[in-house]
C-alpha cells in the first residue's frame, strides 16, 4: 500500500493525532519523529486531493491512543524532578501500557491493511521521546543492560516509578585478627534482637550478633555512607573459618550499595579511611565494579594456600611425619561434609586435591603444615580424619589423632586473570 492509500485508510478509522498515525510508518523516514511523519502524511493527503490542511483533532480525542502520545512533555519532566538528587549517568525508561491501548494500536494495524509488527507500537515511542528529553535533561546515556535507574511509567494508575540500581565495589580484605567473621552473625539465642525472655541476652552481651565485629562490619558502612545508600551487602570469594587470620594478598569481596545517591566516590580516600578506622581488617585495590562481579566473586572456585599449627595426642617420629606428608601431596582426598558444619551444608560427599604440602615437627607433640589445596578443601579436617570422614588425612596415615590448632589462608589463588577483564569494571 502506497502512503497516500495508507494515510486515507487510517484517517477514515476515526480521530488520529499526529503520533499514532506517523507510528504506523516509523520505519520509513530517517531522523524524523512520528509527529512530524504524522503531519507530513496529512499534508501531503491534503496537497494530493486538493484539500485544505486540517491540522489533527485534539489528542485526548484519539482513539488510538486516548491522548496519551501528548503526554510525553509531562511524563518526562515528572521523571526529571523524581531524579534530582541523584548522581546519574546511565538510564532507561520502561512503560507499562494498558491491554485496551495495545488492542487499539492493533486494530490500527488491521483497519489500515499492515501487519501487527509494521511501525512502531505506543510502548516504544514513548520510552523513546520520554528517555530523550530525560537524556538532555541529566546529560545522561541510555542503557539496555544494566542502567543506573529505571524510569518506570505506568498509564494505567498515572504513576511514575524511580528504581535504582545498586553500585558496586571491588577489593580485597585481609583479616588480621581471629575470631572476626566475614559476615554480621545474629546471635543464635536472642535471634539479634539483644533481648531473651524479657532480658539482656547473655550470649551476646545484649549486642545482637555472636562476634563484636566482622570484615562487612568494618568495610560496607563506610562505603554506603560515602554513596549515600540505603544498604549494603557483602559478597565474599568464599570465606575462611571464624578463628583463621587471612593474610598474603587477601580475598576477593564486591561491596554492593543498594540505591546510592552517589556514585563517583574517590575510592583511594576510602581505601585510607577502612584502613585507619578498622581494627582487624585490611583492605586493598578498591575499584567501582559492575553487577557481573558478583557472580564471578561468589562463584570463584580458586585454590588456596593455608598455614597450620598442629597438635598430636601422642609422640611423633619426623621421618613417620614426614612420609605422612609425602602420602598427601598430590593425592585425591575424600570429604564427607565436615561435623562442625552438617548443622548448616547438605550432607555430601565431595573430592578434592592437595597440590602440594610440607612441614616440620616442632617438638614431639606438636608441627607446622604448609599446603596448598583445591578450592573447597577442608583443611582442618584433612589434619584430623573427622572421625573418618576424610581419607586420607594425616591423623589417619600416623595413627594419631591431630588437631588444627591455629590456622592461616596465606593466598586465595588463581582468581587475577579473569578479574581483570574490563566487563566487570566501570570505566575499564
Amino acid at each position: 500500500m502506497d502512503l497516500l492509500a495508507l494515510t486515507r485508510a487510517a484517517l477514515d478509522t476515526g480521530p488520529l493525532c499526529d503520533p499514532c498515525l506517523g507510528r504506523l510508518v516509523a520505519d520509513r523516514g530517517f531522523g524524523l519523529t512520528n509527529t512530524q511523519r504524522g503531519r507530513s502524511l496529512r499534508i501531503t493527503v491534503a496537497l494530493a486531493d486538493d484539500h485544505p490542511y486540517e491540522p489533527h483533532a485534539d489528542e485526548e480525542s484519539c482513539w488510538v491512543c486516548e491522548g496519551e502520545s501528548a503526554r510525553v512533555d509531562s511524563f518526562a519532566e515528572r521523571a526529571i524532578r523524581m531524579l534530582e538528587g541523584w548522581e546519574i549517568d546511565t538510564y532507561q525508561v520502561g512503560t507499562r501500557v494498558p491491554p485496551l491501548l495495545e488492542e487499539n494500536d492493533r486494530l490500527l494495524r488491521e483497519d489500515v491493511g499492515l501487519e501487527a509488527a509494521a511501525g512502531e507500537p505506543l510502548k516504544r515511542e514513548l520510552n523513546r521521546e520520554v528517555g530523550k528529553r530525560i537524556g538532555a535533561a541529566i546529560d545522561g546515556e541510555v542503557d539496555l543492560e544494566r542502567p543506573d535507574a529505571l524510569v518506570l511509567i505506568d498509564l494505567a494508575t498515572d504513576e511514575i516509578e524511580l528504581q535504582v540500581n545498586s553500585a558496586f565495589v571491588y577489593g580485597r580484605y585481609r583479616k588480621l585478627k581471629r575470631d572476626v567473621p566475614q559476615t554480621k552473625w545474629p546471635c543464635s539465642d536472642c535471634g539479634q534482637t539483644g533481648m531473651r525472655r524479657g532480658k539482656r541476652c547473655a550470649a551476646c552481651e545484649g549486642t545482637g550478633y555472636r562476634y563484636g565485629t566482622s570484615v562487612e562490619q568494618q568495610t560496607a558502612p563506610l562505603l554506603q555512607e560515602a554513596m549515600d545508600g540505603s544498604d549494603a551487602v557483602f559478597h565474599g570469594a568464599g570465606r575462611e573459618d571464624v578463628d583463621a587470620r587471612m593474610l598474603g594478598d587477601g580475598r576477593p569481596f564486591v561491596i554492593e550499595i543498594d540505591e546510592p545517591r552517589k556514585r563517583s566516590v574517590d575510592l583511594d580516600r576510602l581505601e585510607t579511611e577502612i584502613n585507619e578506622q578498622a581494627d582487624a581488617v585490611e583492605v586493598s585495590g578498591l575499584r567501582a565494579a559492575t553487577h557481573e562481579m558478583v557472580e564471578r566473586v561468589k562463584q570463584l572456585d580458586a585454590s588456596k594456600t593455608y598455614r597450620m599449627e598442629v597438635e598430636f595426642d601422642a609422640p611423633i617420629d619426623t621421618a613417620a611425619f614426614q612420609d605422612a606428608l609425602g602420602a598427601l601431596e598430590g593425592a585425591t582426598v575424600e570429604q564427607r561434609t565436615p561435623n562442625r558444619v552438617d548443622h548448616r551444608r547438605a550432607d555430601i560427599d565431595r573430592t578434592r586435591t592437595v597440590y602440594d604440602i610440607e612441614g616440620e615437627v616442632t617438638d614431639e607433640y606438636h608441627g607446622t603444615v604448609e599446603l596448598h589445596g583445591e578450592g573447597g578443601l577442608y583443611v582442618k579436617e584433612l589434619i584430623s580424619g573427622d572421625e573418618g570422614r576424610t581419607e586420607p588425612s594425616l591423623a589417619g596415615l600416623l595413627s594419631v589423632d591431630a588437631v588444627v590448632t591455629v590456622l592461616d589462608v596465606t593466598g586465595v589463588e588463581g582468581e587475577t586473570e579473569p578479574f581483570e577483564q574490563s566487563d566487570y569494571f566501570v570505566g575499564s
